[in-house]
Order: C-alpha cells, then sequence, then structure tokens
C-alpha cells in the first residue's frame, strides 16, 4: 500500500471530523452521526475551526487516488477549554485515526512518527486520552509515553480511560 504523510492544512478540516468521529469510537455508542459530534462540546474542541496558531499534525493520504486514510493532530487546550486528555497549559493533546479498512498497516505508526519528529521543538511534552481497553496503548507506551498516576477517568461508554504523556528533553 503506498501512501504518503504530508502536512495538515485548513481545507483538510472536512477530513479531521471523520478522524475524530473515528478516535472518539463514536459508531459504538449507537446512531451517533457527523452532525452530532460537530455539535458536541466536549469533543469539537478538537477540530472546529481547525489551523489555530498551534495546531499542527499530518495527514496520511493513498497514492494513487489521493484519498486521505489517516490524521494525527495536535491542538493545545487550556484548563478554560480542556479536552479529556488535558494536563497543563503548555502540553497539546494528541488526536489520532486511520479509516477501519487501513488499520494494522503501519499508517498510524507513521503519522505518529512525523508528530514526534517536530513536536519538541515546539511543546515539552504532548499528552493524549485513551481507553484502557485500545490496542493502540503498546504502541504508545513503545515509543515512550507514560500513563499520568492517578488519573483514570469513567469514560463517555462506561468504561476506563486515562491519560498518557511522553515528554521531550530540552
Amino acid at each position: 500500500m503506498d501512501y504518503v504523510i504530508s502536512p495538515l492544512t485548513p481545507e483538510d478540516e472536512p477530513f479531521l471530523w471523520r478522524m475524530l468521529y473515528e478516535a472518539a469510537h463514536l459508531a459504538e455508542e449507537g446512531n451517533l452521526t457527523m452532525e452530532d459530534l460537530m455539535h458536541h462540546p466536549d469533543l469539537a474542541k478538537y477540530v472546529k475551526n481547525w489551523d489555530y496558531e498551534k495546531d499542527t499534525g499530518y495527514v496520511a493520504t493513498l497514492l494513487p487516488s489521493y484519498q486521505p486514510v489517516g490524521a494525527a493532530w495536535l491542538r493545545l487546550l487550556t484548563e478554560e477549554n480542556k479536552g479529556y486528555g488535558y494536563v497543563n497549559d503548555q502540553t497539546p493533546e494528541l488526536a489520532i485515526a486511520v479509516l477501519p479498512e487501513y488499520r494494522n498497516h503501519g499508517i498510524g505508526t507513521q503519522l505518529l512518527h512525523h508528530l514526534l519528529a517536530i513536536a519538541p521543538a515546539y511543546y515539552p511534552s504532548i499528552s493524549l486520552s485513551i481507553r484502557s481497553s485500545n490496542p493502540a496503548l503498546h504502541l504508545y507506551q513503545r515509543l515512550g509515553w507514560q500513563v499520568v498516576e492517578g488519573i483514570e477517568i469513567i469514560n463517555r461508554v462506561g468504561g476506563t480511560s486515562f491519560i498518557m504523556k511522553i515528554d521531550f528533553d530540552k
């Protein structure tokens, strides 16, 4: 499978909504639609008005069709507007997803590698919220992410989630 990874642009916002739908596992919550997602205040903050000053991320696009299949992005959310993986006002939160039919081909890993290559120039660390049942947990651990101790959350579907963080040596 041939694909390219390139920086996200404001034109990618519609695809980011689709990726947020996947990342938030909304299909598991019944008949929630993309429209529901766009009006969900706790989730919409991860994409709405994409391309704030410090927004950054990457999109994976299949070749030769140029169909986007995955994205990983960082958004700095502050205490007044914190997200599920909030640690502090200097640590952006990671959101990442790959379309179901393209998972397990290394696309998510490559998207993460691209973000981790540039993030230390801008941030001291990155955080994320993850369900304890998410198989990507092991990937994050291999790449150096650590569970933030003492912060277990009952998520929207009644399962357990926690916050992970990776610190960069400055």
